[in-house]
């Protein structure tokens, strides 16, 4: 048994993808200690791996991630993060304090995880839940901005230098390099998703395991009018948990488009205040909906097409309509665009008419699902958790790390 510390950006398009991957180490004999906020800690712990709480301040850079987005700020992003990592290194220190860690796993947006495992001196693996590199995304978002822009703006520099002097001094480790803040890397790299799914490969060298999409049973406590959804045809909405509250314009579309509807539409409105909002009788409104379990149901959808929805949708062989928001997210509805499998709108220039024949014709034209059906191929010969744990008991091989059970 090895003792894994392992370190997440707390949002649920982060956390979701990692469950499966925690619940086939702990089937393996592995002791998990999963640091992630408060509001994960159930389903963490329903994996078997020991939660432990960051506390408030991780908080804040989830709020900031979400307002530099809309302010098409990445300099506020990139500061945020190095300011965060900076405290959140001697905080996580201090929580594992006598504790023998054989490795570190850490998302690749938080670089303190990777910022510890040097310190450690324990072997690293990055979680991908965003793939895209941070050039694809700041040319699709932000373009025209640059990677040597990004390094040489005098703010984030100077940030960077200030952060990387006083870790140094430290604790004789180095910050990753500014470009590398947003998407820091292992010694493996795990992407769910399969290769097939990403346009430009040379990024990627053989350290990053493409495994498949996160396809796992979260063991949620469902409370949902299943019934409503009967012999009908349904239209499932989510824009996800992260940039969702930014364009709330887009939910008045969606009330336009499919408010006299012969379909029941199911939209996941996370954190978002209704009481302004007229809904149609047709529409089921939640906070949180299990999306899995709908898209059983589902007839279409409309996306925000972040990397976990996208592949649900895809399992699930259900057709989408992409109206992507921000981050990585430009970067896979261009893709699903680009493999016959969506059609993609702008958020900006959006109707309620280009939406609702946008979706009829995702549901009437038989090659969006031919597509998927190819797509969802790929994914299913990528392996899924069991190849991802057995990469992971592969690296503890090549770094001596013994008492391993890697399954061949």
């Amino acid at each position: 048994m090895s003792k894994v510390l392992f370190m997440n950006f707390p949002a649920y398009g982060h956390v979701n993808p990692t469950l499966g991957l925690v619940d086939e180490l702990v089937k393996r004999g592995e002791e998990v200690y999963y640091f992630c906020t408060d509001e994960f800690k159930e389903s963490i712990e329903k994996t078997g791996a020991k939660f432990i709480s960051y506390g408030e301040r991780m908080s804040a850079l989830k709020n900031a991630n979400r307002k530099g987005r809309k302010d098409k700020s990445h300099g506020k992003i990139i500061i945020k993060c190095i300011d965060i990592a900076e405290h959140e290194v001697e905080d996580i220190l201090n929580k594992i304090k006598g504790i023998k860690f054989d490795y570190a796993i850490y998302d690749s947006m938080f670089c303190a995880g990777n910022i510890i495992a040097q310190i450690l001196k324990i072997p690293s693996i990055s979680s991908l839940a965003v793939f895209a590199t941070i050039k694809e995304v700041m040319k699709m978002q932000y373009s025209p901005v640059t990677e040597i822009e990004i390094e040489n703006d005098p703010t984030i520099f100077k940030a960077h230098n200030e952060a990387n002097d006083r870790i140094e001094k430290k604790y004789s480790v180095n910050m990753p390099k500014i470009s590398q803040i947003m998407s820091c890397r292992g010694d493996l790299n795990i992407a769910y998703t399969a290769k097939e799914f990403v346009a430009n490969m040379e990024y990627y060298d053989d350290s990053f395991k493409f495994i498949g999409p996160p396809i796992y049973n979260r063991h949620e406590n469902l409370d949902f009018p299943f019934e409503k959804l009967e012999n009908k045809k349904v239209i499932y909405i989510s824009l996800g948990t992260v940039f969702n509250n930014t364009n709330s314009d887009l939910y008045k579309i969606f009330f336009e488009a499919f408010g006299d509807s012969d379909a029941v539409v199911v939209m996941s409105a996370y954190n978002i205040d209704m009481s302004n909002f007229n809904i149609p009788k047709n529409f089921i409104v939640r906070n949180y909906v299990p999306q899995t379990e709908i898209l059983k149901y589902a007839d279409a959808a409309v996306t925000h097409a972040g990397m976990n929805s996208t592949s649900d949708l895809i399992y699930n062989k259900v057709p989408f309509v992409a109206i992507p928001i921000g981050a990585d997210q430009l970067y896979m509805a261009a893709r699903a665009k680009e493999l016959g499998t969506a059609i993609v709108l702008n958020k900006d220039k959006l109707t309620a008419k280009e939406l609702r024949e946008s979706v009829e014709k995702v549901m009437a034209d038989a090659s969006y699902i031919n597509n998927i059906e190819k797509v969802k191929e790929f994914f299913r010969e990528a392996g899924g958790y069991k190849r991802g744990v057995d990469e992971i008991f592969k690296l503890k091989i090549e770094k001596g790390i013994k008492d391993y059970a890697c399954e061949y």
